[in-house]
């Protein structure tokens, strides 16, 4: 199964703030939109993507008091990425091995998507029972 299959399940909304936001901001809005992540854009480009685990992360280096600091200061400049054509078990396999729980897909060079890990898992366990729905049906109808 392609990452690109696991984009039909889901909305095609990227949701997206300004590197010169506050954290303040991109907490409130990933509250709001009850996402884990944002993607960091500048002139409609990506620079960086924004997690919860990176405002944890920036709490610890910067202090508990992030609420007027701009998110380019603890955002993710080089996030891992994947392709839309990559497998959903490279997806899994990278985000896991990064340890990260949301990971940018591109088309080409242009951002696709973001996907997160709970995406991944709901994917491969349909996958798991389709093709356990299959080895029942052929063992079910074994040969005499």
């Amino acid at each position: 199964m392609q990452i690109r299959e696991i984009l039909t399940l889901k909305s095609d909304d990227i949701h997206s703030i300004a590197p010169t936001d506050t954290v303040a901001s991109a907490v409130e809005k990933m509250v709001n939109l009850g996402v884990g992540s944002l993607v960091v854009l500048k002139e409609g480009e990506m620079v960086g993507l924004l997690t919860e685990r990176d405002v944890v992360h920036g709490m610890v280096k910067l202090g508990l008091g992030l609420k007027d600091v701009e998110v380019k200061a603890v955002m993710e400049t080089e996030p891992v990425v994947a392709n839309a054509d990559d497998s959903v078990d490279y997806a899994r396999d990278v985000m896991t091995k990064s340890h990260i729980g949301h990971l940018p897909i591109l088309d080409g060079n242009k951002l696709f998507a973001i996907i997160s890990f709970h995406d991944v898992a709901r994917a491969s366990l349909k996958e798991a029972k389709f093709e356990n729905s299959l080895l029942k049906r052929y063992i079910k109808h074994w040969p005499e």
